[in-house]
């Protein structure tokens, strides 16, 4: 992670680093969210798509647990809110 990132940019190296994914879209919703009080604290609301070998044999708490511990240290700060959809790639072959 490099100061000048962007948080979207952060949160993707690293998800990119911990999960190697084969499919990731990060969305930033925190305009949506202007006025809200977490908002004023400096901390975003992001939406993430995420699709991971990782995850084969995983429920989907362990899942999102381990995607929370990945970015344990954005919270607060850089993240308020954090919408995940974590998939294995036979779930994701079978949304599209």
């Amino acid at each position: 992670m490099t100061p000048s990132s962007s948080t979207p940019d952060e949160i993707r190296q690293i998800l990119f680093r911990v999960f190697q994914p084969l499919h990731l879209e990060i969305f930033d919703d925190s305009a949506r969210h202007a006025g809200h009080s977490g908002a004023k604290k400096g901390g975003g609301h992001y939406r993430v798509i995420l699709v991971s070998v990782s995850f084969q044999g995983q429920g989907l708490l362990e899942r999102h647990r381990r995607v929370k511990e990945a970015l344990k240290d954005f919270f607060g700060a850089k993240i308020h809110a954090l919408q995940l959809s974590v998939f294995t790639p036979e779930e994701w072959s079978l949304k599209k």
